[in-house]
């Protein structure tokens, strides 16, 4: 895993959007995108992956308390394109995360109740 950008100390609150905006590398197996509190504390681990892990062409979204990986969750609609532009748009609420993307918008629930986004870790997973 490549580290990618890193920030802390922010203070999002809910019905904010944290904006992510890049372009995903055309040898890319793929990406995530993290916030929460810190890296062991995740409201969600947002991670579209083309082909790695087990995984093709599949967004997997998860939770991490305390170091500890919750259960994944594995949506069926994946708008990535190898060489794209991307923006992604994070918020959430007392229930659930959003994540909103041009095509689509992927759901997944506040597991933690995390009242705030305090920890921002974008990463991309290149070829080998």
């Amino acid at each position: 895993m490549e580290q990618g950008l890193v920030v802390t100390q922010l203070d999002v609150q809910p019905g904010e959007c944290v904006k992510v905006k890049g372009k995903i590398p055309s040898d890319a197996k793929g990406f995530s995108v993290n916030v929460g509190k810190d890296s062991s504390t995740l409201m969600l681990h947002f991670n579209p992956r083309f082909d790695c892990h087990g995984d093709v062409n599949t967004v997997v979204c998860n939770s991490k308390e305390d170091g500890m990986w919750g259960e994944e969750d594995r949506k069926a609609d994946f708008p990535f394109q190898h060489g794209d532009k991307v923006e992604i748009c994070i918020s959430f609420d007392a229930a659930e995360v959003k994540v909103k993307v041009p095509e689509v918008e992927f759901e997944f629930p506040n597991r933690l109740g995390m009242e705030k986004i305090q920890y921002l870790a974008v990463e991309a997973l290149a070829a080998l």
